[in-house]
């Protein structure tokens, strides 16, 4: 299994966020100098991620982590594939459609809320109103516990 994927930074001296695939899928990677940890990730804080790469919402990632387009489009089907919601799913798929075609990062985050918004409403594990937030609450919580 490859290493940690990085999507940005929490400040430009924070740690920075990104994801890593697993045995069971795709795990949250939290990093510093020192290394990451991974976290058990639902799909909404994954989608979060995604937006915030696209959004450019974060300060640069580490160089020699960042994730690609493609890393992206793959860790996006990993949540469209388990999506049980046909609205979800749709949105999903076409947020793919989006990253694979090659569109820009506004036109591809538009297209990434909305699927993040249906995921939520379906049950998502987490309510707060913006994704990055999200994450940036995450973050924090586990540097704390």
């Amino acid at each position: 299994m490859d290493g940690p994927l990085a999507v940005g930074r929490i400040g430009p001296d924070g740690p920075w966020l990104g994801f890593q695939a697993t045995d069971d899928g795709y795990a949250l990677a939290i990093g510093s100098d020192a290394g990451a940890t991974l976290h058990a990730a639902s799909g909404d804080v994954l989608l979060a991620l995604a937006i915030a790469y696209f959004e450019e919402a974060l300060d640069d990632a580490p160089p020699e982590l960042e994730a690609t387009h493609a890393d992206l489009a793959e860790l996006v089907r990993h949540v469209a594939a388990g999506a049980t919601d046909p609205g979800a799913a749709r949105l999903l798929a076409e947020a793919v459609d989006a990253i694979d075609d090659g569109l820009g990062g506004e036109a591809v985050a538009t297209r990434l809320a909305a699927a993040w918004q249906s995921v939520v409403a379906q049950g998502g594990q987490n309510e707060q109103a913006d994704p990055v937030d999200l994450l940036v609450r995450i973050a924090k919580e586990r540097a704390e516990g």
